[in-house]
C-alpha cells in the first residue's frame, strides 16, 4: 500500500474578503481569494503562478501569518496556525520583491539583530554571520549602510535574513522581480539549495519560465482561484502546451486583464 504523504504546509478552502470604500462613500466588498487550497511537503518547492492581481501576494501574506482569512484554515506540519502562531513563525521566512529593511543599519547589525530576534547564541553569531556572508557573497558590503545598497545587493541581505535561523519553511513572493540576472539567479540557487536540505519553499512569480525551471509543482491561479495544479509536464500535457505561458494563456482562454 503506498505511504500518504503528510504535508508540511496545508491550504483549505482559504478566502480572504477586502472592503474598498469610494469617493461617495459607498462600500464594495469583493474577494481577493476564492477558497483556495493547496498542499506542499518537505523538499519540494511550489509555484504559486499568475499575473499582477490574481491573488498571488494575499495569498503567500495569509500563509506567512500577516494577514488572517476570512474563512479557512492553514496548518503547518499539521499545526492550526491561529493555535500555533509563535512556534510556526520562529520556524518560517518570509522574502518579497519589496520588502523594507532598516537603512541606517550595516548588513552585519541587522544580520546580528535577526540573530538575537531569534534568540540565537551570542556565541555563535558572528561564525553564523560569516558562514551565511560568504555563501551569499555579502563580504564587499558586510559593513555598509543598507540604505546605501544597490536592488540587488539588498535583496541578498535580505536572503540572508531568511536564512539566518534555518527554518523549515520559505514563502517568497516575487523575490526576483526588478532583479539583474545576476542577483536573480543567487535567490533561484538558494531555493534549489534549501529544497535539497528537505525544507519547503512556496515562490510566487509571474515569470512562467523560471517557475518552469525550478519547481517541483505549480499552481495556477487568476482572479483569486485555482486554474489547475500539478508538475510543469502534467499542466503542459494536460493543455497540450509546451510551455507554461501557453498553458496559462489556454487556461484562462485569452488576454489577461491586469488591472
Amino acid at each position: 500500500m503506498k505511504e500518504r504523504k503528510v504535508y508540511m504546509i496545508e491550504v483549505k478552502n482559504v478566502k480572504k474578503k477586502f472592503i474598498k470604500w469610494n469617493e461617495k462613500k459607498q462600500k464594495t466588498e469583493f474577494y481577493a481569494n476564492k477558497g483556495i487550497s493547496l498542499e506542499a511537503h518537505d523538499g519540494e518547492i511550489v509555484g504559486i503562478l499568475g499575473p499582477n492581481g490574481a491573488g498571488k501576494t494575499t495569498l503567500l501574506r495569509m500563509i506567512a501569518g500577516i494577514l488572517n482569512p476570512t474563512e479557512g484554515e492553514i496548518f503547518f506540519d499539521k499545526k492550526n496556525y491561529q493555535e500555533n502562531e509563535i512556534e510556526i513563525k520562529m520556524n518560517l521566512a518570509y522574502l518579497s520583491g519589496n520588502t523594507k529593511l532598516y537603512d541606517t543599519l550595516t548588513t552585519y547589525e541587522l544580520l546580528y539583530m535577526c540573530c538575537e530576534i531569534y534568540k540565537m547564541k551570542k556565541e555563535t553569531i558572528d561564525q553564523k554571520i560569516k558562514e551565511i556572508s560568504k555563501k551569499l557573497n555579502l563580504d564587499s558590503f558586510l559593513y555598509q549602510k543598507i540604505g546605501q545598497l544597490s536592488t540587488g545587493q539588498t535583496q541578498r541581505v535580505n536572503i540572508a535574513r531568511c536564512f539566518i535561523h534555518d527554518p523549515k519553511y520559505y514563502v517568497f513572493d516575487e523575490a526576483t522581480t526588478g532583479l539583474d540576472i545576476i542577483s536573480s539567479q543567487i535567490i533561484l540557487d538558494f531555493m534549489k539549495e534549501e529544497k535539497k536540505k528537505g525544507k519547503t519553499v512556496l515562490y510566487s512569480t509571474h515569470y512562467m519560465e523560471e517557475a518552469e525551471n525550478i519547481c517541483d509543482r505549480v499552481i495556477m491561479i487568476h482572479e483569486g482561484e485555482v486554474l489547475l495544479s500539478g508538475t510543469p509536464e502534467e499542466i503542459k500535457k494536460n493543455t497540450k502546451t509546451t510551455n507554461l505561458r501557453d498553458a496559462f494563456f489556454a487556461l484562462i482562454g485569452g488576454e489577461i486583464d491586469e488591472k
